[in-house]
């Protein structure tokens, strides 16, 4: 979806953002799309490039900024909707209990403050809590009937979950069996982390990186990606381990509670006595809040020295009793608390820089450093962004740097060691000409970015070509960036027309391209000829124009070539349509290369028309009713969803208000269900309901 250019360039939006004091209503499309970037990195990628409450910082900007800017609000806003969530193919089962999220905190403070709400619900002067490390790995809930293990599940969208049965009996700290019956329980719901440990994810890396493949960026990836492989002896290869640290329902045969379910210590002992690895030997029984916050600060140091990675530490209250008076949010228990831990940092050199091309012509500089390791990756190159940031960090080769991994995921240079200098570091030179075809580079007055302003340069072809076959463009599966550059190299594709001209012959002359692989190629190819107009649209990688704008010049017109006739001033009716978005429309569509591009596209047997999709007629069933979508959907995409509303009659709104009839929430809802709530006439649907509610027409 973005290319290394976009996300470089998305990023250092972010920082210039967080470092802003105040953002402007002119501010508010960039923030936009900086925060439609993150959700996107967070929900549908699970590769997070901020920390959770740097994306915090930045949605509550613009929340003050549409707050005291009603007018300008959008319904595609991240106000108004958050990432969407991939879809899979296994089936998809309700969770017995919930599997909510859990509150943040990110200093001592705030345990101070969710201890003092603690001891006020329960009335105690002190509480004793549990302790246990935060895994940073792919949730799972367990499912034991009469000792045996019946299925497991992902933690889905908390509410149901994807059915990984198969996958889940590779993991061998897993039993198949355990004595649950010696317990007297005879049904039992386990929540868990599968995770990759340090030395199992280096050795998993190593053999990507002998296929030819890229590594994976931390273990975490590699947990989930791995849950969800298709053939179960995979699954077995990659040498899974998994924490069992929660039990959140059983049946107790005499019905009575057994010894070991009235606190969340004995629990965890229990679940350990039963063959599963428990957190009995990491966990801490404590008494007061004070002895917790010493605790988590000697863990933290010691955190480098484990053999799995974890992000912070759980805090919760340990009897059960008290866990049931205080009770829960639709959101997350009131009992329980999760303390993240700071970023990681570490020190390197700056060997050289290197200037990367992007497919809109941005020049971006790329560090690349003496490897270090921090929080559990190798960093060896990390983006300086632009000129500016350059003399802003005043960074030089050869220079020693203080680096950290915001949220434990994308690396950054947090400030050069000036002090360290003895003479031997070079100024970082931006050159004045593209590092690919020499074309003079030009920065526009109000960007920090220089661009090449040649569209036949050959990095920005591949980022187009590549950019054309993503995901939420053509979706060419099969066709991505390192098979682009293979084939641009070997002159086999040369511009985005060229996907439908391959000469598959030659292909098949080409180390590892078998018979079954053309064919599963060609027929992506085939079948992206096919996609709707809003999807070529954003294909054509327009600069400024981003899914929520294709879609909005695709109801627009029946006929792409209807957009070379469009006026700035026709285009500035429509809704998210500024002036640098009009201008870059308008300007596209008068390119003569463009044109022709798009005539062979069409040759091709591109579909270039809208689809007719049947106006509702009075009376269909949505009919006069609104609806709204909120939080992660874990079954359908929000734009499928919001499809389907609009067949049925049904209107989409941009926010909840007395107007709206139906609140259909996922995960992490939000304050628009806290709103919802407040005016008592809204109905509030889980995606269930909203999908029974459909079936129902």
């Amino acid at each position: 979806m973005y290319s290394l250019s976009d996300i470089q360039n998305l990023q250092q939006q972010s920082k210039v953002f967080l470092e802003s004091t105040s953002v402007t209503p002119a501010d508010i499309d960039l923030l936009r799309s900086v925060l439609r970037f993150h959700e996107y990195r967070y929900y549908v990628m699970d590769e997070p490039l901020l920390a959770d409450g740097e994306y915090d910082h930045l949605y509550k900007k613009l929340q003050i900024l549409e707050t005291e800017n009603p007018q300008l609000i959008t319904k595609d806003s991240p106000t108004q909707r958050v990432g969407s969530s991939l879809g899979a193919s296994f089936n998809t089962v309700q969770h017995l209990v919930p599997m909510l999220s859990l509150e943040n905190s990110y200093q001592s403070e705030d345990l101070l403050d969710w201890d003092r709400k603690a001891r006020e619900l329960t009335g105690l002067d002190c509480i004793t809590y549990c302790v246990e490390p935060k895994f940073d790995g792919a949730g799972i809930s367990l499912f034991y009937e009469n000792d045996v293990l019946i299925r497991g599940i992902t933690r889905g969208d908390g509410v149901a979950g994807e059915d990984i049965s198969e996958n889940i009996k590779q993991v061998r700290s897993i039993p198949l069996s355990a004595p649950f019956s010696k317990y007297g329980i005879s049904q039992i719901e386990i929540r868990g982390e599968i995770f990759l440990p340090k030395k199992a994810f280096e050795q998993y890396n190593q053999s990507l990186i002998l296929q030819g493949l890229p590594p994976l960026a931390n273990p975490r990836n590699a947990a989930s990606g791995s849950l969800r492989q298709k053939d179960p002896k995979q699954v077995a290869k990659r040498n899974l381990d998994a924490f069992l640290y929660h039990i959140s329902y059983y049946v107790a045969k005499d019905q009575r509670i057994p010894e070991t379910m009235q606190s969340h210590s004995a629990s965890l002992e229990m679940l350990w006595e039963c063959g599963f690895r428990s957190p009995v030997k990491e966990m801490r029984v404590l008494t007061g809040i004070d002895e917790v916050i010493r605790h988590i600060s000697e863990f933290e140091e010691m955190r480098s020295s484990l053999p799995y990675e974890i992000d912070g530490m759980v805090v919760k209250v340990n009897d059960y009793r008290l866990q049931e008076e205080m009770g829960m949010t639709t959101h997350h228990p009131r009992w329980a608390i999760a303390y993240k831990f700071k970023a990681q940092q570490a020190t390197t050199k700056i060997k050289n820089v290197e200037f990367q091309v992007g497919r809109t012509g941005a020049i971006t500089p790329v560090a690349k450093l003496e490897p270090v390791p921090v929080g559990g990756v190798t960093v060896a190159s990390i983006s300086i962004h632009n000129e500016e940031y350059i003399r802003e960090k005043d960074l030089k080769i050869n220079d020693t740097v203080l680096i950290e991994r915001a949220g434990d995921v994308i690396p950054q240079i947090v400030k050069s060691l000036s002090a360290l200098r003895i003479g031997e570091e070079k100024e970082i030179v931006f050159p004045k000409d593209c590092p690919i075809c020499k074309t003079t580079l030009y920065k526009e007055e109000e960007e920090a970015v220089w661009r090449c302003v040649n569209i036949d340069c050959p990095a920005q072809v591949v980022e187009r070509i590549i950019h054309f076959g993503s995901r939420d463009a053509m979706d060419i599966r099969g066709l991505g960036d390192a098979l682009v550059r293979k084939f641009f190299e070997e002159n086999l594709l040369t511009d985005i027309p060229g996907i439908y001209k391959l000469d598959y012959q030659k292909i098949s002359a080409l180390d590892g391209f078998g018979k079954k692989s053309i064919e599963n190629l060609q027929a992506s190819i085939e079948q992206s000829k096919t996609q709707p107009l809003h999807r070529l649209i954003f294909g054509l990688g327009i600069r400024f124009v981003g899914e929520a704008t294709a879609k909005t010049l695709a109801k627009s017109i029946q006929h792409i070539f209807e957009l070379i006739e469009k006026t700035e001033e026709e285009l500035l009716q429509l809704e998210d349509v500024g002036i640098k978005v009009a201008g870059m429309i308008t300007a596209f569509f008068k390119n003569t290369s463009n044109l022709d591009m798009l005539h062979q596209l069409q040759k091709a047997g591109i579909k270039m028309e809208q689809d007719k999709i049947a106006a509702p007629t009075s009376g269909s069933p949505f009919d006069g009713h609104s609806f709204l979508f909120t939080g992660t959907m874990e079954k359908l995409k929000r734009s499928e969803a919001e499809e389907m509303v609009e067949k049925l009659g049904g209107k989409i709104m941009s926010g909840v208000s007395s107007k709206l009839n139906y609140l259909v929430v996922g995960e992490n809802a939000g304050s628009k269900l806290e709103k919802a709530k407040k005016l008592h006439t809204i109905e509030i649907l889980n995606e269930d309901e909203f999908l029974n509610m459909i079936k129902n027409f």
